[in-house]
């Protein structure tokens, strides 16, 4: 018992110097400042014009846009107008262009209900883009139901992104 109780301080004092010899002595640089004084600090500037025949949204083709839908529901938003109106013009202005509009869900509900879900909202847009002129022939619908999601987790922010239709050139 006595050479255990003997045995304590030792371990505390090699342990403390253990402690102390991972410790960096080393003395922190300061970062670089960042100011218009210093450009080797700023970097390279970047343009900021829109190169609107690359940029993309969900999986939708430049420079049309997505249209985004409330938890079960297919009926194109107030909010989404808009958008669907931009995709149209751009069709009219290309009347060359076909394109397919896929019908995507967030993970909530059935994989069956959501394809079914998946082709309303699909269908949903065509409506909507005849109804703003463009013929039905140029447009095709599919849906990927919860198979093509864009974003992965749980919360509701990321639920909205994948509640969408795409618009793709074919």
């Amino acid at each position: 018992m006595k050479n255990r109780i003997g045995m304590y301080p030792i371990i505390l004092i090699v342990g403390g110097l253990l402690c102390f010899a991972g410790c960096s002595s080393k003395k922190e640089q300061s970062p670089v400042p960042v100011s218009p004084e210093n450009p080797a600090a700023i970097g390279q500037p970047e343009s900021l014009e829109s190169q609107a025949t690359t940029i993309m949204e969900g999986r939708t083709t430049g420079p049309m846009l997505p249209v985004y839908f409330d938890f079960d529901d297919f009926s194109i938003r107030s909010d989404q107008r808009p958008r669907i109106a931009l995709n149209a013009d751009y069709l009219k202005d290309n009347a060359e262009i076909k394109i397919r509009v896929e019908g995507n869900c967030d993970q909530k509900g059935t994989l069956e209900y959501n394809l079914a879900l998946g082709e309303k909202r699909a269908l949903s847009a065509k409506k909507f883009l005849v109804h703003l002129g463009i013929s039905a022939d140029r447009i095709t619908t599919v849906s990927f139901g919860e198979e093509k999601i864009l974003l992965h987790g749980h919360d509701e922010m990321v639920r909205a992104q994948n509640r969408r239709d795409d618009f793709v050139v074919e």
